[in-house]
């Protein structure tokens, strides 16, 4: 048990993901060994924290002095032995915060993580469509946050965008989020005196699906986010791809048919003009022949309640979805895909389509694994959480 507990750990904690390499200590990696196993085994004893992770009991304890002193880890309750003293278990301190932030196009939701993982008060921001003004808003609001939560210790920010993330955390593709340009991550650090961290929705949900849902037993695994377009974090052989500047993984933008409809990067008949949220919602305006329309939101929910336009709307969503994850499976052949976003509220529904394009079109062997984010809508949200314990 402990040396598989030892391997999962250097697994994640090596996958690359969005990290770059560095000049680690044989301290430091065992200070993210034994943290990383009192955040997954926890309430837990050192005597255990010694057993699990292989390290010798003194230096288990030099190690829980330093994260009780800094204040990651507090002693709770008094473990259970047959005979003896009984041990002091650890747990992570419930005080240890992390601001984290979902950015869509006119809005974006904030967050406190707790490093546990769990979230805690959410607020929704109206955001401008300008970056400057945007940023100020975020800034504005997350001090607003962190005023009202003076019991927490808050670490940092982890954000999440709706684009293409460079290595030195730049947005430098962003075709539904007109935010090109703007040194985000410096303006919330000045304002809020945390260290920022950034990257694209699909990359940041998948990375929370790695730390937080067990994710990370598959070397070979894709992540698609649907929202008003579509991302897919990928890793390959225990590896995170992230490609020249961080755009691997754009393959909402992967032309269909070059007749298609407008996408907002300039090209026609992108994957996620005919099967994002935005696709939905078009498809459901057309069946209506009205003006007006409705939200995806609204449209889950006039499915649930039988309106026979809207379940239309989405299996039409669906049917194009599965023909994107077709050309995924073909140029990456991932033993499981993870599907997140407010689709996964009707994943009955959205499932069926989904499996059985697959089926149809894998080359060999069983077609991947396909499941929904435990976190729908909130995934890219967790995945800050993580985002900020990795780097």
């Amino acid at each position: 048990r402990s040396e598989t507990i030892r391997n999962t750990y250097m697994h994640r904690s090596y996958l690359g993901v969005l990290e770059k390499a560095s000049n680690d200590t044989p301290r430091d990696i065992n200070r993210r060994l034994a943290f990383d196993l009192i955040r997954r085994l926890q309430p837990v004893s050192r005597a255990d924290l010694a057993r699990a992770s292989g390290l010798q009991r003194s230096t288990i304890s030099l190690i829980v002095e330093q994260l009780i002193a800094a204040q990651w880890v507090v002693e709770g309750s008094l473990g259970f032995l047959p005979m003896g003293r009984r041990p002091t278990l650890l747990q992570l301190s419930e005080r240890r915060a992390v601001v984290v932030v979902d950015v869509h196009p006119g809005r974006a939701n904030i967050a406190i993580g707790s490093i546990d993982g769990s979230l805690g008060a959410q607020i929704p921001v109206a955001l401008s469509n300008g970056a400057k003004e945007g940023s100020r808003q975020l800034a504005s609001a997350i001090k607003k946050l962190m005023k009202a939560h003076p019991e927490r210790l808050f670490h940092g920010i982890g954000m999440s965008l709706p684009g293409g993330v460079d290595d030195a955390q730049r947005l430098i593709f962003a075709p539904n989020l007109n935010w090109l340009h703007c040194d985000i991550q410096s303006v919330l650090q000045r304002a809020t005196g945390l260290p920022v961290e950034i990257e694209n929705a699909a990359n940041i949900s998948l990375l929370g699906e790695l730390w937080f849902r067990g994710a990370n037993e598959a070397r070979h695994l894709a992540l698609v986010a649907v929202a008003e377009g579509i991302g897919v974090g990928v890793v390959s052989n225990g590896l995170m791809v992230r490609g020249m500047n961080g755009l691997a993984g754009e393959i909402g933008h992967l032309t269909l048919d070059e007749d298609g409809p407008a996408c907002h990067c300039g090209a026609r008949g992108c994957w996620e003009t005919y099967a994002s949220n935005r696709a939905a919602e078009r498809y459901y305006k057309t069946l209506r022949g009205r003006a007006s329309g409705a939200s995806f939101e609204e449209l889950l929910r006039l499915a649930d309640q039988g309106d026979g336009l809207a379940v239309q709307a989405l299996e039409q969503m669906a049917f194009q979805l599965g023909r994107g994850l077709r050309i995924l499976t073909t140029a990456y052949s991932p033993e499981a895909i993870i599907i997140s976003g407010e689709l996964t509220a009707q994943w009955k529904r959205f499932a069926p389509i989904l499996e059985s394009a697959l089926r149809r079109h894998t080359l060999a062997g069983s077609a991947p694994k396909l499941v929904p984010s435990n976190d729908g809508a909130l995934s890219r949200l967790r995945g800050g959480i993580a985002l900020v314990l990795q780097r």
